[in-house]
């Protein structure tokens, strides 16, 4: 198995992009014409102890991170958060480039309340094909929120230093989310298409024999024959039915053990069995939160 070399402060990923010493311990802009990729070698293996934020522009190199790669050749925004490792690919720089990288160390947001809330921007989730696209009037305003943050890293810090750069951070991972959601929605048809395809897997996977077998469909099993992340599959749901992921399985596994309590006189406990739950109590306590009485209680009233 081959070592994996760790990036963990700014300085060292200055060091290992070629650049001068950071003007901050704790965030870095860099300009993507200002990387020199000479310390990194193909197949090589890093973990990245630092949030990441790629606008890629002509840059003719690929990244292994989950189960596929960037492909750094389109003009799109890459999220990656703390203590990912990456793959290294093949790579070859365009100078002309006017692509940009924002680094930050967790140390930066801990004490803050984009440290309590950076959970909730779920993008540093998903998985490589599901990166950013952004039009130009888009990246326009995000390459603003760049240039502030550049300008007050030049700045002698200050006791305003930190609340300034986070702010811009905060700014700028806010307009993302817009932006992502203007994708979901852009992509409205395709993305109807992939409900159905979730819907479909779902029922094939309660009309096999794989709840008796596995126990309740997980969320991370459903993303993995979409060849989706759990949270980018969770948010889309999310956008096109009002469900996340979780919520879906749940629905659906309700609608189900309605038919069942319903066009059978087979035991609660059974129906329990066939639908994947290992403790029949479990399946009770779940239906009484969905429809507010329980199996019996809701077989007996129809």
């Amino acid at each position: 198995m081959k070592e994996v070399f760790i990036i963990d402060s700014i300085s060292k990923a200055h060091q290992v992009l070629g650049l001068p010493k950071p003007l901050h311990p704790l965030v870095s802009v860099v300009r993507q014409k200002d990387i020199q990729l000479d310390q990194i070698q193909e197949g090589m293996k890093i973990r990245i102890d630092l949030f990441q934020i790629w606008q890629k522009e002509g840059m003719d190199c690929e990244m292994g991170y989950g189960r596929s790669s960037y492909d750094f050749r389109e003009g799109t925004l890459a999220f990656i958060k703390a203590g990912q490792v990456l793959t290294a690919g093949n790579k070859e720089m365009n100078p002309s480039s006017e692509g940009w990288l924002l680094l930050f160390h967790p140390d930066l947001i801990r004490k803050s309340d984009l440290g309590e809330n950076i959970h909730t921007y779920g993008f540093f989730d998903y998985e490589t094909n599901e990166a950013l696209h952004v039009s130009d009037g888009e990246k326009k305003s995000l390459s603003e929120l760049i240039e502030k943050i550049e300008l007050e890293l030049k700045q002698p810090i200050d006791r305003h230093s930190q609340n300034l750069i986070l702010t811009n951070i905060e700014l700028l991972l806010g307009y993302c989310l817009r932006y992502y959601d203007r994708q979901f929605y852009s992509r409205t048809n395709l993305n109807q298409d992939l409900v159905s395809r979730f819907e479909k897997i779902l029922r094939e996977y309660f009309d096999s024999e794989m709840p008796g077998e596995k126990g309740l469909p997980t969320v991370k099993y459903l993303g993995e024959k979409m060849n989706m992340s759990s949270r980018y599959l969770s948010d889309l749901l999310r956008k096109e039915s009002g469900r996340n992921a979780q919520e879906y399985i749940h629905h659906i596994l309700i609608e189900r053990a309605k038919n069942s309590l319903l066009g059978t006189k087979e035991a609660v406990s059974q129906i329990a069995y066939q639908l994947g739950f290992e403790y029949p109590q479990h399946f009770t306590k779940l239906f009484k939160s969905k429809t507010g009485m329980s199996p019996l209680e809701f077989r007996n009233l129809n």
